[in-house]
């Protein structure tokens, strides 16, 4: 996993395949919690449920447990229990309409949750706000590479990251 960092707007990391994605994810979770949002963007195959599957995973096993994480693609959320820690993982992919948002409860989720939202330009813009926010895409050159993109509301928040990513 290489990374190019500008630490005023955000930290590029080039996966390269499922094992680093998840890699980032594991460290990404030791920074996330309560009360965060991550909006999960990019086409599809770019790693946005792979990252979210491994963040979750990583959460859970730090609370001694283990439980399937499946793609909400069709369920549209999925909630996990990490302890104390409620996680919340929607995929809005399917969502046609605005007040199909409203039913799902995110609003609330947001406040009380973990929450990762995969196609979060489908949200409302007044549920646009992200704590982090991972833009995933393809090399088109190299088969196993992806590009994710990391911006975040809080500035602390990516140097964490950076310094986590560094070993410090």
């Amino acid at each position: 996993m290489s990374k190019d960092s500008n630490i005023d707007s955000r930290i590029v990391f080039e996966l390269h395949g499922p094992e680093e994605t998840a890699e980032l994810a594991r460290k990404l979770s030791e920074l996330v919690g309560t009360g965060d949002v991550l909006f999960l963007t990019g086409p599809i195959g770019a790693g946005k449920t792979q990252f979210a599957r491994s963040l979750i995973q990583a959460k859970l096993q730090k609370a001694g447990l283990f439980e399937e994480v499946p793609s909400p693609t069709y369920t549209l959320v999925q909630t996990y229990r990490a302890g104390t820690l409620e996680i919340c993982h929607a995929d809005l992919y399917r969502i046609e309409y605005k007040h199909e948002i409203a039913e799902l409860g995110l609003d609330e989720a947001f406040e009380r949750t973990l929450c990762l939202i995969e196609w979060p330009e489908k949200l409302p813009v007044e549920l646009r706000q992200f704590t982090w926010k991972l833009e995933f895409s393809l090399a088109e050159e190299t088969e196993n590479l992806r590009i994710a993109n990391v911006y975040v509301a809080d500035p602390a928040n990516l140097r964490n990251l950076a310094e986590l990513e560094s070993g410090r």
